[in-house]
């Protein structure tokens, strides 16, 4: 029997009745069911280096920070085709056992981009989602839009589609691990 991939969404943090352009906080939401209890899909997603199995523009992170909690760094390890390899540094937003972990990378403050995991109850397991929202601040996606700005709606809409498969990968590749 074959599991259940991966369901994705296209988000826009405000609505649009256009293609949505990075101002409009473009994201990804995928979720997938996974028969396993909280704690065992916590022990996974709150590993950096997880990731880093099922994405082919993640890599892997260190840890900066001694304990990872809200306000802690780590640097992210990431390659594409497009941008080449970059280390990014990221902060965790959110660091509720069991329940969320989150970070912004680049900047806290101004990140290029938010990331998260959602972990919910269920009667048998655990509903994970994770979400990716663009922006506000600048990125390898910000410079390309700079280059090229009559393209800014079909460069987001590739971002989107591209994390969107990452991101599917990766939450399937827990579940795989937290089943078996």
């Amino acid at each position: 029997m074959t599991a259940d991939p991966a369901r994705r969404q296209l988000t826009t943090q405000r609505p649009t009745d256009d293609e949505p352009l990075f101002a409009d906080g473009a994201g990804v939401t995928v979720e997938i069911d996974i028969n396993a209890s909280p704690e065992t899909v916590w022990a996974l997603v709150s590993d950096i280096n997880l990731p880093g199995q099922f994405s082919d523009e993640f890599q892997g992170g260190q840890w900066v920070s001694d304990t990872p909690e809200v306000g802690a760094v780590f640097t992210g390890r990431n390659k594409n085709e497009s941008m080449g390899e970059w280390e990014v540094p990221c902060t965790l937003t959110h660091h509720q056992i069991n329940e969320v972990f989150a970070w912004a990378s680049v900047s806290a403050e101004n990140p290029a981009a938010h990331w998260r995991f959602d972990l919910t109850p269920q009667d048998n397991g655990t509903l994970l989602t994770f979400t990716m929202i663009l922006g506000p601040g600048p990125s390898g996606l910000t410079m390309f839009i700079e280059k090229m700005p009559d393209k800014e709606a079909a460069i987001v809409h590739n971002r989107q589609i591209s994390q969107a498969a990452n991101m599917a990968c990766t939450v399937e590749g827990i579940r795989d691990l937290a089943e078996k």
